[in-house]
């Protein structure tokens, strides 16, 4: 695999992809969708292969979950890249315009970012919409799937370079790395002559290698230590049906529940009613203390449990005596993901979202919403926790940068 080769090529495609306009990518994206759904079959029989060999090398089934592609989320995923295509086209909006006393007319224009490399673990579907926002954004990608999802990574990358064929578009709009060997990963965070940004998604390890090693520019995607902090005026049974949901509705994903903090005055009416729940689904519950003493469902909990993010059927409760303990425990322990605040005190509800330190911060709901789909970006292209350039779920104003664009009438310094 000759990647740079693919990088120049992406270049070449990325400057005709600035040619076309907003009618023009959203056909294609539409296209794309329609071609997706009616090679589901082919997708889905590629999956099951990948199924297969990850079962029998032992994966978790959290992260089972996030490899399986079957007719019907190929079916949600082209849902995804039809949104995607309907949405307001962001490249070459400007905003911000100032007029100075010269005479000088002075905007931003929104512009793309050129080459987008991105590395991800399991999930499949992140092909689609990757290549979705990067179409519609007007930047070229080149996608690096893992080895375990490797032949449904190829099978829809082969039907979305179709679709770009066939609109008489260069194909390499979208490249796969069809080879997983390690050392093109490396190369590819040192490709700095054609590529401009480096996205990494999937676990903490491949991360932390990414942005320990790439030369790229790298937008950091962080892993989920997400918290529910019960305050003590909390709606009990809303407390329970919002951690329930954050924990049990799909707890592979980076937005599930990891963590509940309790407030000490509500614990003996909470912990009962929530450890009834969980325990329906098989949660095992990890607990300080002060927590145990409210339901024998409950063990002991560690120091690490607090900055675990398991995927998985476990979660760790712990008591507070006030909504700065939880916010300072928060800040301690959590990714800036997603945090929660289960409160009827509006008061409480503010402090908590001036002083939380995350991308995304709830005041009565499920941390589950944080995503592309649910906050109407159609897709996303990963769940940013850095402050830099884009933070919380990245849509298309995200894979978006500007310039400024002066207009004047012969004006002279």
């Amino acid at each position: 695999m000759d990647l740079v080769q693919m990088g120049k090529d992406a270049v070449t495609a990325s400057r005709q992809l600035v040619k076309l306009s907003s009618g023009e990518k959203e056909d294609i994206l539409k296209k794309a969708a329609q071609d997706l759904i009616d090679n589901a079959g082919k997708i889905a029989k590629a999956n099951a292969g990948d199924m297969e060999k990850a079962k029998e090398a032992g994966m978790a089934p959290a992260l089972l979950d996030r490899l399986k592609m079957d007719e019907a989320r190929v079916s949600g995923m082209a849902d995804g890249v039809a949104q995607v295509a309907g949405l307001d086209d962001p490249i070459g909006n400007i905003e911000q315009i100032i007029r100075r006393p010269n005479g000088l007319q002075i905007g931003k224009m929104r512009v793309p970012i050129g080459v987008v490399g991105m590395i991800y673990e399991s999930r499949p579907n992140v092909t689609a919409d990757a290549f979705a926002i990067c179409f519609k954004t007007g930047n070229a990608c080149i996608l690096r799937g893992g080895s375990d999802s490797i032949d449904t990574v190829v099978a829809i990358g082969e039907v979305l370079r179709g679709t770009l064929k066939s609109a008489g578009v260069d194909p390499n709009c979208v490249q796969i790395m069809e080879d997983t060997d390690r050392k093109y990963v490396t190369e590819l965070l040192h490709l700095n002559d054609y590529v401009d940004l480096i996205i990494p998604r999937g676990s903490e390890r491949l991360i932390n290698h990414v942005v320990e090693n790439a030369t790229v520019p790298v937008i950091k995607t962080g892993t989920g230590n997400c918290h529910v902090y019960v305050d003590e005026s909390a709606d009990i049974q809303m407390a329970v049906d919002i951690i329930e949901n954050a924990k049990t509705q799909r707890i592979g994903v980076c937005n599930a529940c990891e963590s509940v903090l309790v407030h000490e005055n509500i614990r003996e009416k909470l912990i009962p009613a929530l450890a009834e729940r969980l325990a329906k689904s098989n949660v095992e519950m990890r607990a300080d203390a002060k927590a145990k003493e409210c339901d024998a469902r409950l063990v002991d909990a560690t120091e690490e449990d607090w900055g675990t993010e398991y995927l998985d059927y476990i979660i760790s409760i712990k008591t507070v005596g006030s909504i700065d303990e939880a916010i300072d425990h928060i800040n301690k322990y959590g990714t800036g993901h997603s945090e929660t605040i289960v409160t009827k005190d509006y008061d409480n509800a503010r402090t908590f979202h001036n002083l939380v330190d995350a991308a995304c911060v709830y005041v009565n709901a499920s941390s589950r919403f944080s995503d592309g789909g649910e906050f109407g970006f159609g897709a996303e292209i990963g769940i940013s926790t850095q402050k830099i350039h884009a933070r919380g779920p990245m849509g298309l104003t995200a894979m978006t940068s500007y310039k400024y664009v002066i207009y004047g009438d012969g004006q002279i310094r």
